[in-house]
């Protein structure tokens, strides 16, 4: 089903032209009606990051709930994982975060959240765009308008029990840390001291317009930089809602999704249950043959960590993640949180007593390449047969030996090819005939191209 509003993960665009207070407003009143229709308790938790459109944004998207007779607990800034623990440990039955995660400052986006703190499912969030803008002539009035309230304490909560999750501690380590100005610039460095850390902690100055601007998940080299520089053990890049990290080892190496998810699993092989991992259609084949070689299996999700989420509980996985650095444990929340995998992959390096480096050895990704291309018609870019042909030439030049994957992005008008191959001259060819044909038959222009091999994508 084609969806106005809601694409991979949840709703986004520039603040004040494309997401409104209007359609803010309209988007809580409509949420708001459908749970009052499923006669859910009427109590919802909202958290934002630190861009200046937050407070505009989550002011209107709790009017919007309040009229239609739900209330709304503000938690102010909160990461994401931090709303969905809020909201999976409390009564309530949605949660709601205002937050573009790794975009720029202008942007800005609504998730909701269903009671156990994990995404809604793509058929709720349908039901949910369809009453925006509908009819509500029986609104509520008088006491049955709902109540906005304010919470802070939560997030002592959630920082208490992420302090659980190490209980051998991190005395002896020196780390950097990049909030990328953004909603875990506080609580991610105070839960490593309180865990006996050293830490050397930037983007901790949020401003409103200076999110993921200079660092953070999708600009690891600056933390990485800082870390072969203050001779540290590791760096950790978050985004700006903190749903994800990456790392950076002691010689300042990338450790993206992937490599996380593999050092972690190979660690807990003896525990690990059934043996399976979950990663994505990106996953790098290098990694799926390491798990392989371990005796683990890894499954591919689509890309978008609701579909990850979807394959841990079918698969009974203890892990499962994106290259991005989303990661799931599904043990400790429904949604990715990125500093319980912070303080998950710290602990094995602490448990393993190895430098971060010795754990980064243990395989070589194959050569992937990735180049984004922007498209006129997000609907349309593949339906020429030049288009179809130069895909089906690209998956004959990689068989038996690498992988084609050409999908469009959830939140942009962007279509993104992605080749791998075991030989890097195939991988490159195969890759240009793609891009020839979008370019040639679909109006495609690049936006940029990245080598995934060592660096990390969207």
């Amino acid at each position: 089903m084609s969806r106005k509003f809601f694409g991979t993960d949840g709703i986004r665009g520039v603040a004040n032209r494309v997401l409104t207070p209007e359609v803010a407003f309209q988007i809580g009143q409509a949420a708001g009606r459908w749970l009052v229709s499923k006669g859910a308790k009427r109590q919802v938790a909202i958290g934002r990051d630190t861009r200046r459109s937050g407070p505009m944004l989550g002011a209107a998207l709790a009017a919007g709930f309040n009229s239609a007779g739900v209330d709304v607990v503000a938690l102010g800034v909160a990461p994401t994982p931090a709303v969905s623990y809020v909201v999976r440990h409390g009564a309530f039955s949605l949660g709601a975060v205002i937050s573009a995660s790794h975009n720029p400052a202008p942007d800005n986006g609504i998730k909701l959240l269903n009671a156990d703190g994990g995404k809604l499912p793509d058929s709720w969030e349908a039901e949910i765009e369809a009453l925006i803008g509908a009819p509500f002539e029986d609104r509520p009035e008088g006491d049955q308008i709902g109540l906005l309230t304010t919470q802070s304490s939560a997030m002592d909560d959630y920082g208490d029990w992420l302090v659980t999750l190490v209980p051998e501690r991190l005395d002896g380590l020196k780390v950097v840390v990049d909030g990328a100005h953004g909603a875990a610039y506080q609580l991610g460095p105070e839960v490593l001291q309180r865990l006996g850390a050293e830490v050397i902690v930037v983007g901790d100055t949020p401003d409103g317009l200076n999110i993921n601007a200079e660092g953070g998940a999708t600009k690891p080299k600056f933390a990485q930089e800082i870390v072969t520089k203050t001779g540290s053990d590791a760096g950790i890049s978050f985004d700006g809602d903190a749903d994800r990290c990456v790392f950076s080892d002691d010689q300042g190496r990338l450790i993206n999704g992937d490599r996380t998810i593999a050092i972690w699993a190979a660690h807990h092989k003896p525990n690990l249950a059934n043996h399976v991992v979950v990663g994505t259609v990106m996953s790098n084949m290098g990694f799926e043959q390491y798990m392989e070689a371990q005796g683990i299996r890894l499954i591919r999700a689509k890309v978008g960590d609701k579909y990850v989420s979807e394959q841990i509980r079918e698969h009974h996985a203890p892990i499962g993640g994106e290259q991005s650095g989303h990661i799931i444990f599904p043990n400790h929340g429904p949604t990715g949180d990125g500093l319980a995998t912070m303080l998950e992959f710290l602990r094995v390096v602490v448990r393993e007593k190895k430098k971060v480096s010795e754990l980064f050895d243990q395989f070589e990704n194959w050569p992937q390449v990735m180049v984004n291309l922007r498209v006129a018609d997000k609907e349309t870019w593949g339906d020429s047969s030049e288009v179809k042909a130069a895909i089906a030439h690209a998956e004959t030049l990689v068989e038996g030996n690498g992988r084609v994957n050409v999908r469009a992005s959830g939140t942009q008008p962007v279509v993104r090819v992605m080749v791998e191959s075991s030989d890097q001259g195939i991988r490159d060819q195969a890759a240009d005939a793609i891009v020839s044909a979008l370019k040639a038959h679909a109006g495609a222009h690049i936006e940029g191209t990245v080598d995934l091999t060592h660096d990390l994508g969207d």
